[in-house]
């Protein structure tokens, strides 16, 4: 066995940093998601606000990559924005079945999210587009999101004519950039906890009605 595997094969630790009692339990799995978001900050979590989107890829296989949260709805969708042309929005667009990860280390949880992705309205995507420093507006028109590119060279002078194009004045949000909305129907909350025997609580949706489970971890 090599170092690396053999680090891999033994490398272990124990969670305690909390728990998940029946009495933490909220009927709206919302609620708990927004007070663990606001934990995941202030414990100084990595990228609190990233999570793992999942879509279904054509070839049949789970396509997943890292994305931001930029907006948590009152109603709990959760709001990234890309660009409509990548390979997430083609998969999207095929299927809106999509899944979302959330891994916090320093507070030991993982929430897991199924729900249905849509596109926000395009007046939520200007008002957001408008938010973002100007290089990362000029990085929407310039980049054709999951497309091929002959060298880096070909995507820097792109960037350099889009930042000429749009030297003065607003620049306006690109048609194919926007926002999805991802509204949930099943939650699953994991909280690590000593000897391996975390707290998994499982909410689902069923007739506009949130019914929660507890899992054997």
């Amino acid at each position: 066995m090599n170092a690396l595997n053999e680090h891999l094969f033994s490398d272990r630790k124990d969670f305690e940093k909390g728990r998940l009692d029946d009495g933490q339990i909220p009927e709206n799995p919302a609620l708990l998601f927004a007070y663990w978001l606001k934990e995941a900050i202030e414990r100084h979590n990595p990228e609190p606000y990233a999570f793992t989107l999942l879509t279904n890829s054509a070839d049949g296989f789970p396509d997943g990559r890292i994305v931001y949260l930029r907006t948590l709805e009152d109603d709990g969708a959760l709001v990234f924005f890309t660009n409509y042309n990548s390979q997430k929005a083609r998969n999207i667009h095929k299927s809106n079945n999509v899944g979302a990860v959330f891994f916090w280390p320093n507070s030991e949880r993982q929430v897991r999210v199924s729900g249905y992705a849509s596109k926000v309205p395009k007046e939520f995507s200007d008002a957001y587009f408008a938010s973002r420093p100007r290089e990362s507006q000029i990085g929407a028109w310039t980049s054709e999101q999951s497309s091929e590119l002959s060298s880096r060279s070909e995507l820097e002078e792109r960037f350099a004519e889009m930042s000429a194009r749009f030297a003065l004045g607003e620049i306006p949000r690109p048609p194919h950039w926007g926002g999805y909305a991802i509204t949930p129907v099943k939650y699953e909350f994991w909280q690590g906890r000593p000897n391996r025997l975390h707290d998994r609580i499982v909410y689902r949706k069923e007739n506009d009605a949130w019914l929660s489970t507890r899992l054997s971890p």
